[in-house]
């Protein structure tokens, strides 16, 4: 066997090492099933762990526009087990958007601390690796994708914001969803004009969906959209009329508690595309 052969199969041995380890540990922090997988989609999306200065524990962020409402109050119920009365907060619109923002603020808890250290770079900086990502569960890819997905191209294809994050980092993400998740994804640049603190990027990577794989995605997630006001981000649209009516079947055959609110979505999502 050739020296590089040995040195690759050393390489896949410390790594799934490292990934068993990891899932060991994180098995063992004592926080629910629920609240962590919570946190691990939310870490792709809209949600943060931070050590604030003086403090030597993370606390948990999540933000929304207060048109998102009903989720972010779903997300906060859920986590009860980290929050305090001061959990919630809310703040006076800024940036681009006219809606006020949600703001909820966990505790700082040694718990968080520990996932941190797993997902984060010294602690501060969110790193992409499989250690992690292989925690992800069908409730956390729906998390990341309310937070983060939208379907376009008149309502057949789909797009994951990972603005955030490096080409690198998309293209181990992508490599994740079709690995893990027989989902494939294209990993594709954005030109956007956004300042970020004191730098400002102009190319993002952003994941694709076509329509085939967009479905498949949405058949893993549906069964775990929490709450009817984020249907709408997985009502696909279709001018042939079977097509359509076949879509929606299975919608409510996966999250059958909202099959009345499903035929609502679709009949505004219809007016507004006439």
């Amino acid at each position: 066997m050739k020296k590089k052969q040995i040195e690759d199969i050393k390489t896949i041995l410390t790594s799934q090492k490292e990934i068993n380890l990891s899932r060991k540990k994180l098995k063992q922090i004592p926080l629910s099933d629920q609240c962590k997988e919570i946190i691990l989609g939310s870490l792709l999306g809209d949600g943060s762990l931070q050590i604030q200065k003086n403090y030597k524990d993370a606390r948990f962020y999540i933000r929304h526009s207060q048109v998102q409402e009903e989720y972010f109050q779903w997300k906060a119920s859920r986590l009860i087990e980290i929050s305090s009365n001061a959990s919630i907060q809310y703040s006076e619109k800024s940036g681009y958007s006219q809606n006020k923002k949600l703001l909820f603020q966990s505790r700082a808890l040694p718990q968080l601390t520990e996932i941190n250290e797993m997902t984060h770079n010294g602690g501060r900086r969110l790193i992409i690796r499989r250690r992690w990502l292989n925690h992800l569960t069908p409730l956390s890819l729906a998390i990341w994708w309310l937070d983060d997905g939208s379907i376009i191209s008149l309502g057949r294809k789909g797009v994951l914001c990972t603005d955030g994050f490096d080409e690198d980092s998309v293209k181990l993400l992508a490599h994740y969803l079709e690995v893990v998740w027989n989902v494939y994804t294209h990993v594709g640049p954005i030109k956007r004009d956004r300042k970020y603190g004191n730098y400002s990027k102009k190319l993002y990577y952003r994941l694709w969906f076509g329509t085939e794989e967009l479905k498949k995605f949405l058949r893993i997630i549906l069964p775990y959209i929490p709450v009817k006001s984020m249907l709408k981000k997985a009502i696909l649209l279709y001018k042939d009329a079977e097509l359509q009516q076949r879509w929606i079947s299975e919608m409510k055959l996966l999250n059958p508690k909202f099959s009345e609110e499903i035929d609502l979505i679709l009949q505004e999502k219809q007016k507004l595309r006439e």
